[in-house]
């Protein structure tokens, strides 16, 4: 089976390479597994060398709204009033904890993008609010 570690971007290359050639390969065959192999390999590489950064709290709400054909309207009984809705999708106003939590169980955006918060000012930092309030 001459399969070896991914340690070089050559390696990886060739890994791409060849399963470039084993795709039309068919479940529990020597081919398959290998395919399986390779995948596994080129997977942890890529994890290691290209880690992707979770979206910020507002890139993945508006991510969900688009995947769920939502609007503005739709968040206010996860976020609160439209005027507050604009202002998170605007970014002049962190998500409280209550917030975060109804959009996790709500839409279910992972909590770790939710409490990924980027941008100018306080917008670095979760509201320091009461969860049980949901008030700023």
């Amino acid at each position: 089976m001459d399969i070896k570690p991914i340690k070089s971007k050559a390696d990886h290359k060739a890994a791409l390479k060849a399963v470039e050639s084993l795709m039309t390969a068919k479940a529990r065959t020597p081919d398959g597994d290998r395919l399986d192999v390779l995948v596994t390999l080129i997977e942890a590489y890529e994890r290691q060398h290209f880690p992707m950064d979770l979206p910020d709290a507002v890139e993945a709400i508006k991510f969900r709204m688009e995947q769920q054909g939502l609007t503005a309207k739709d968040l206010e009984p996860l976020i609160g009033r439209s005027n507050r809705v604009y202002e998170v999708l605007g970014r002049k106003r962190g998500l409280t904890l209550t917030m975060i939590r109804k959009l996790h169980l709500g839409l279910g955006i992972p909590a770790e993008s939710l409490l990924r918060q980027g941008g100018v000012g306080a917008w670095g930092q979760v509201s320091p609010v009461s969860s049980r309030s949901g008030r700023p």
